[in-house]
Order: C-alpha cells, then structure tokens, then sequence
C-alpha cells in the first residue's frame, strides 16, 4: 500500500487537502498533534536519506550553503521591507504575510516533498538544517524593523525548539540506518516515500482547520487570500527555477526552488500579537494549499525542464 502511495504521492497531497476543507471536525481534532506528526515527518526524511549520504551533502557544502541562505532569510526580507515602505504598503496584512514568507526557514516536509517530485532530498535537508540554525541571527534585524510581527524572544526560542526537534528526529532516524537498517532496498525506500505521502496529507487536513469557517463565511476573503498566496508561492519558485534551470546539479536545483515559496510561517504564530494574529489566520490556512500542490505542479515543470 505504501509503495502505491508513493507512486502517487503528489494525488495523496491533493487529497489531504480537500479532506482538510470537507471534515472541519476532524481537521480540529488533529491540531494539537500537529508538532508530533511534523517530528515523524523530519524523522522518516532523515531515515531515508541515512547518515552518509548526509554527511557527504555536507561536506564542502556548509560555506555556500549559509551565502545562500542568508541571501534567502536576510537580504530579501529586507529589500521586501524596503520597497514595501517606500511604496507606503507595510502596513497592510498582505505585507506582514509577505514579509513572514520571506524571512522564515525552509518548511519541514521540504525534504519529504523533493523526493516525491523524484530528486535526491540531501540538499533540502541542508537548507533546512543550516536555516533553521541560522533563523535566531537573520530574524533579529527583519523583527527590529517591523516590531508589530512580535516578539524576538518568543521567536527565537520557537526557531531553538524546532532546531532540536529536527536535531532530535534526525539522530534517531541516522542512528537506525547506521545500526539497524544499514542497506535498505529500492522497494523498502518507496515505503518511506509513501508514509511521508500519508503523513503529510494526514498533516495538512489539520492544518486547513483555520480556513473551513473562513470559507463557508467570508468566501471573498477566502478567495483574495488564496490567490495572493498561490501568486506569491509559485512566483518566488519560479524566479528561482529561472535563475536555477540551467545548473548542473538538479537536485540542489530542485531543493532551492522549493524552499523559495514554502517557508516556516507557524514558526512566527507564537510570537505574533493578537491584534496582528487574527487577520492572518486564514493566511496561514491558504498557504497550505499553494505548498501542498508544490509536488504536482512544480514537479512537473522541474522534471521538464
């Protein structure tokens, strides 16, 4: 069953999210383990990529990495900032959300979602790694100009907690491919890819729960959200596919343009007031759906190109 899960991986997303916007009820009841399944997700991305293929995607790699990074988390926030202000836009809710898309790290199931779409996961889980070590630094100046996206204390600490989360999951996974399941088989690695298929739908009908009442009571708010989400997604991905299209190592390719319009937005919920928390609520249930479809649609054009 999971190899044909696998075999469809980018469907079962499709379905996780109708499921999150037709069973509101269940979508609540999965909230509060959201944390845990994300933890299973790290887990299962790390047991398939095994600690000495990790190792290897380090080596060498760490100094350009942390250029790209900071150019992703640092740099382009602050020019988001800037023109914003000099257009007299940063107040608006759809510059907080844009600017929360821009200075957060690489989502979790990055890694998970590269592998679906047929690339090797290593430089995702780099990205993601090294970013999430790297958040508590790049967020202080972007937070620093724009107090109202909260706290920088409550920030940090939430970038410290996944950091060791994902550090956690990691070890475990690499400590059994290492000890107990050194030589996996093709076969046995498609059943990985396809319990992360299902854990990620599983993942995403809790995470629609913030949309089902915005749907069903402000359809027009809904829809404006969406296509500002869907824009803003698929168009960072696509300004990196561009700039990217033509490099010799695809699956690096691959992975920068995934992280460029999926980023960590939950990360920032903690620390967000809650006179700016409200209005973006639905935002965060929209994001979902554009980062959910990333497998299917950019997938297909990565492959193509």
């Amino acid at each position: 069953m999971l190899c044909w899960l696998a075999d469809r991986a980018p469907w079962v997303l499709v379905a996780g999210i109708v499921a999150g916007l037709v069973l509101p009820g269940f979508a609540a009841l999965l909230v509060p383990y959201i944390p845990h399944m994300v933890a299973g997700l790290l887990f299962l991305s790390a047991l398939r990529i095994g600690p000495a293929r990790m190792r290897a995607s380090l080596r060498g790699n760490v100094a350009s990495t942390f250029g790209v990074l900071l150019l992703a988390q640092l740099v382009f926030p602050l020019v988001a900032i800037a023109l914003l202000w000099a257009f007299g836009w940063l107040g608006s809710p759809f510059a907080l959300a844009f600017v929360i898309i821009a200075m957060a790290s690489s989502i979790s199931g990055a890694p998970n979602m590269v592998a679906m779409m047929g690339f090797q996961p290593e430089s995702s889980m780099r990205l993601l790694l090294v970013g999430t070590a790297i958040l508590p630094v790049t967020v202080i100046p972007v937070l620093w100009l724009m107090p109202a996206l909260g706290g920088l204390t409550e920030v940090i600490l939430a970038a410290l907690r996944l950091l060791v989360v994902i550090g956690l999951s990691s070890l475990l996974a690499f400590l059994i491919r290492g000890y107990l399941w050194r030589d996996p088989s093709p076969s046995e690695l498609r059943n990985v890819d396809g319990a992360s298929a299902l854990l990620l739908a599983v993942i995403v009908v809790g995470l629609m729960s913030a949309v089902n009442a915005a749907l069903l009571d402000e359809p027009a708010r809904f829809f404006l959200w969406l296509c500002f989400v869907m824009v803003v997604n698929f168009g960072l991905q696509a300004c990196v596919f561009v700039f990217t299209r033509k490099a010799e190592d695809r699956d690096y390719a691959a992975a920068l343009t995934v992280m460029a319009g999926n980023r960590n937005i939950a990360l920032f919920l903690v620390a967000l007031p809650e006179s700016v928390m409200a209005p973006l609520l639905i935002f965060v249930g929209c994001y979902q759906i554009p980062m959910y479809l990333t497998p299917l649609v950019t997938g297909r054009v990565l492959r193509s190109g």
